[in-house]
């Protein structure tokens, strides 16, 4: 008995797992009391789960009708579009065989215009190129988008009209025309700085653009006017100038024939300051230190000189002798010693003119040895330079020629820096020294002349 009761128990437990699915059921099913109650409760949940399960099944065949119904539908339609493609294939054959013919056909009509167009393409693009390199394009800019829609025009099937035809040849012509002239205009020019000023500007044939005496270049990438940011030297800024005030006849000009090649080649060369700053310290001691101290002393001496030397011929014309000049100096050590013998005058004047010719000589040794050590002080620049330079070549090698030629070009300056002011030093200090020679000479000789006079009366006196 205990056994039938688990089995009922059991059937009951599985039935209601079955019938779980259904919430509402299970929330408002009533709780047995006894089990006859829950018996008769297994029983009627099971009725209802044959129910539903049989309704279930009428909607499956329901359902299974209904997609055997959207199956057939889909096929149809399948084939329907099958034959809706083999339709268009065909048509688009079709129209494939109607485009070849009327290209051949076109392609008859233009006959020779075909060739034309080409060409007149082909044209179209070597102009394009040549406008957006000329400066011209600065007096006359966006000539190349017309350009640009007559090679579309040209490489499509649109035809060019005989006005778009012609333009081209004006402009090429234009090109060729005011490639041979001078003129000027006023057009946007940006500076160094990034400042841009509408200025007045002086186009020279297709080679130079020139403003306010300085020179210009046309960026073609940019499709505009700037400044050089270093110019040439003055000599060629004064005929920029000078053409720039021009108003008509023939000025001199420095023309860069190569379009700006040569021009940039120019204003890469280093100026004097650039060149004396390649020197270093060495370099700046030379020109700066010992120039312009063996000038200084160059002055000094040649001033005294000169004044010494008019003093001299003034006291030649003079009977008197005056204590402002060496000679007069030396004139005025016979008057004490006129009883004396000759040997003893002699030796008196040698003294006197020895006693003058240390003050004539003041600096002129000083001047020597700077025009002695500037040569040498500008080679030990250039052995320095040459050092540094090899030290460069260990470090980045030698497949930079230009490395190579800077450090030397930059090790050779202060050689050259020696050299300039040795060779005025020494062709100043020999000018100078001249004139020191000049005056003891003169010394000596009116000393000997004294000395005759003097030989003389003594043997009269005798």
């Amino acid at each position: 008995m205990r056994k039938f009761i688990n089995v009922i128990i059991a059937v009951a437990m599985i039935g209601f797992g079955l019938s779980f699915s259904s919430s509402a059921y299970a929330q408002t099913a009533p709780k047995a009391k006894n089990l006859d109650e829950l018996l008769e409760m297994v029983r009627q949940g099971a009725y209802k789960e044959s129910q539903e399960n049989k309704r279930r099944e009428r909607e499956f065949i329901q359902q299974k009708s209904k997609q055997q119904s959207l199956l057939a539908g889909a096929r149809n339609d399948q084939k329907r579009e099958e034959r809706r493609s083999d339709r268009l294939e065909a048509e688009f054959k079709a129209n494939e065989d109607k485009i070849t013919k009327l290209e051949e056909e076109l392609s008859h009509e233009l006959g020779a215009l075909k060739e034309l167009f080409g060409v007149l393409q082909q044209v179209s693009g070597d102009a394009k190129a040549v406008f957006r390199d000329s400066i011209i394009s600065a007096q006359f800019p966006g000539r190349e988008v017309y350009l640009d829609e007559l090679i579309a025009k040209a490489s499509s099937s649109e035809l060019p009209t005989i006005e778009e035809i012609g333009r081209l040849w004006y402009e090429v012509q234009r090109e060729m025309t005011e490639s041979g002239k001078i003129v000027k205009f006023v057009g946007d020019v940006q500076f160094p700085n990034g400042e841009i000023v509408n200025k007045e500007l002086v186009r020279v044939g297709t080679f130079n653009l020139v403003s306010d005496g300085k020179y210009l270049e046309w960026r073609s990438k940019y499709q505009n006017v700037s400044e050089l940011p270093r110019q040439p030297q003055s000599r060629f800024l004064e005929t920029a100038q000078g053409l720039q005030n021009a108003e008509t006849g023939i000025a001199p000009f420095a023309l860069d024939v190569s379009r700006g090649a040569i021009l940039s080649l120019l204003i890469q060369d280093p100026s004097i300051k650039e060149r004396i700053d390649q020197g270093g310290i060495i370099g700046y001691i030379i020109i700066y230190g010992l120039g312009p101290l063996s000038l200084l002393l160059i002055i000094v001496s040649g001033l005294k000189l000169v004044v010494t030397r008019g003093k001299v011929k003034a006291q030649i014309r003079s009977d008197e002798p005056n204590d402002n000049n060496p000679l007069g100096r030396v004139l005025g050590v016979y008057d004490p010693a006129k009883s004396v013998d000759v040997e003893t005058l002699e030796l008196k004047l040698d003294e006197a003119i020895l006693k003058e010719i240390p003050a004539l000589e003041r600096f002129l040794t000083m001047i020597k040895v700077i025009a002695a050590i500037s040569p040498l002080m500008g080679l030990l620049g250039t052995v320095t330079g040459m050092i540094n330079t090899f030290q460069s070549m260990t470090l980045f090698g030698t497949g930079d020629p230009k490395l190579m030629a800077g450090g030397i070009s930059q090790a050779l300056v202060t050689t050259v820096l020696g050299i300039v002011v040795a060779l005025p030093t020494l062709f100043l200090h020999s000018i100078v020294a001249g004139w020191s020679k000049d005056i003891v000479h003169t010394l000596e000789e009116q000393s000997a002349g004294i000395i005759a006079v003097h030989a003389e009366q003594s043997q009269k006196g005798t």
